[in-house]
């Protein structure tokens, strides 16, 4: 490839230098002819304004020895010119060079001369081609008696046209040369920056480089010196969920503000990063690139991370399961030792307050939420807060109607609330959580109020950042994901998610979401009048 890029560009230089030379040497040809036909002309013009050689040519017969053909011999030497011929208004000479032609008519036409109009131009004559210079000549009175006629051998400026070649040709063998050498420097260059390979090569490689990044199942995000995306592939297209037109404009212009543009603009740095783009949990790195660019890839995690969570929550469940397991083989070793002592009576009664318990943190639930998903998920909850010493309660001004539009994403939201309250109270002495889910028209308003030791005001923001948390991540993952998560479904539906100390300490977390019911009103026999708080 070397040895074509030099023999290309050694055959624009040469051909750039031609075409460079010819188009000097054109406009110097008819440079030099219009410098030689004003030449004949001046001297035309300083001859004809010489009263005697008018007077000359009235009073004396044309003659090789007479005045007229000796003072136009003086003028011709002294001006070096090929000839000054003056002739009659018959066109008969009285001077030439060659003293035969004396006498006889000029060879060109000499009309528009002898009607008073002053002529350059480069004809054909006797003595050859030459440049002409033709006046009129005028006697005292002003009349034309005849005319001027002064040639320049034509030789003569093609001999300074080709006089001034040499030096021309210089100059471009030089520039030549130079465009020779930066051509081989550029190509020496090239031939580096390209590793030595041949165009049919760099072309499999481009081609092998579109399959291999729009084929992967990894995104791939390509940033130039500025910043501004350059390349992305089918699958950063999917995860990021933007298009071509995100190419040529930076991350902030292409995503907006937020945390996915910010690590592909190298704000924030580390490796594995975690970042969420709208339902997705993404993991980012981003590594700079030899020409200030930066190439950055990223990997799905959404589902890896639900896997986890519906983990974390299986595995709560069993911690459960078997705790109730445990307590249930009590309460049965309860039971037996009542009916072994005969104390039936005492025996129905422990049966009844044990089931009791259970139905009325069901009902309880179930009569105040009429979502199933929502419900039978704050009845798992309040199974796992029981056997984690925590009370869970339903606030009393609890409603929500079996209307909800999008019911995954409120258990979503509200399952992710009750966790982290569960883990901010978890081993404190009379531990709380209260749940309130109410419906306010079309929008659902949910708040989760813990007695924990709530959240610094500084911090309150800092909460719902991807990857942000005090807690100790899990096995399976990163933590920090949950209450991003919650923020970005509110945001999603034109809702807000925000927090706030609770009354009497702890944190409250409040999330409105407009437009999440169906139809406009409540039905008059589901409307539930409002009670006071209950004291947390």
């Amino acid at each position: 490839m070397f040895s074509q890029v030099l023999l290309m560009q050694l055959a624009i230089a040469a051909g750039v230098t031609v075409l460079a030379t010819g188009l000097f040497l054109a406009p110097l040809s008819n440079q030099l002819d219009d410098q030689a036909m004003r030449r004949a002309l001046a001297i035309a013009q300083t001859t004809a304004e010489q009263p005697q050689i008018a007077k000359d040519l009235q009073t004396t017969p044309y003659s090789v020895d007479g005045p007229v053909q000796k003072e136009a011999e003086r003028i011709r030497k002294a001006t070096k010119a090929e000839y000054v011929v003056i002739m009659n208004k018959d066109g008969v000479r009285w001077s030439h060079t060659d003293p035969e032609e004396i006498g006889g008519k000029v060879s060109t036409d000499p009309a528009r001369a002898l009607a008073g109009e002053e002529v350059m131009e480069i004809d054909e004559g006797t003595l050859g081609r030459s440049a002409r210079g033709k006046v009129p000549l005028r006697d005292s009175d002003g009349n034309i008696i005849g005319a001027v006629s002064v040639g320049i051998a034509y030789d003569s400026v093609r001999a300074r046209l080709i006089h001034a070649i040499p030096g021309l040709l210089a100059y471009a063998g030089g520039a030549l040369a130079v465009g020779a050498l930066a051509a081989w420097l550029i190509s020496r260059r090239v031939q580096r920056q390209t590793r030595d390979l041949a165009f049919s090569d760099i072309s499999a490689l481009l081609a092998e480089r579109e399959a291999m990044l729009h084929g992967i199942r990894e995104g791939v995000v390509a940033l130039d010196r500025t910043g501004r995306v350059r390349l992305l592939n089918d699958e950063a297209q999917r995860l990021l969920g933007i298009g071509d037109e995100a190419v040529g404009r930076s991350p902030d212009e292409a995503l907006g503000a937020g945390r996915t543009a910010d690590v592909l603009a190298g704000r924030v740095t580390g490796t594995d990063l975690l970042t969420v783009r709208g339902q997705r949990v993404l993991i980012a790195n981003r590594m700079p690139t030899d020409d200030g660019g930066a190439v950055a890839t990223l990997r799905d995690r959404t589902e890896l991370e639900q896997l986890g969570r519906e983990l974390d929550s299986t595995r709560g469940l069993i911690d459960a399961l078997r705790a109730q397991d445990h307590e249930h083989a009590n309460r049965m070793h309860t039971l037996l030792g009542l009916l072994e002592l005969e104390m039936y009576d005492d025996a129905v009664e422990f049966v009844g307050e044990v089931v009791g318990d259970h139905r009325a943190t069901a009902e309880q639930v179930t009569e105040k939420i009429k979502d199933p998903l929502l419900a039978a998920l704050l009845v798992g909850k309040a199974t796992v807060a029981a056997e984690r010493g925590v009370a869970l309660w339903i606030s009393d001004r609890t409603w929500l109607p079996d209307r909800l539009i999008d019911p995954r994403g409120i258990v979503t939201v509200v399952g992710n609330l009750v966790d982290n309250a569960l883990d901010a109270v978890g081993g404190k002495p009379h531990a709380r959580v209260e749940v309130e889910l109410r419906a306010e028209g079309r929008t659902a308003v949910l708040r989760v109020r813990d007695t924990g030791p709530g959240i610094p005001a500084e911090q309150r923001e800092l909460v719902f950042t991807e990857g942000w948390s005090t807690k100790k991540p899990p096995a399976h993952g990163k933590r920090g994901i949950g209450l991003s998560l919650v923020r970005r479904l509110a945001e999603r539906q034109g809702g807000s998610a925000a927090v706030s100390e609770a009354e009497g300490g702890g944190a409250e977390f409040v999330v409105v979401l407009p437009e999440a019911l169906a139809g406009d009103d409540l039905e008059p026999a589901l409307t539930v009048p409002a009670a006071p708080e209950e004291e947390s």
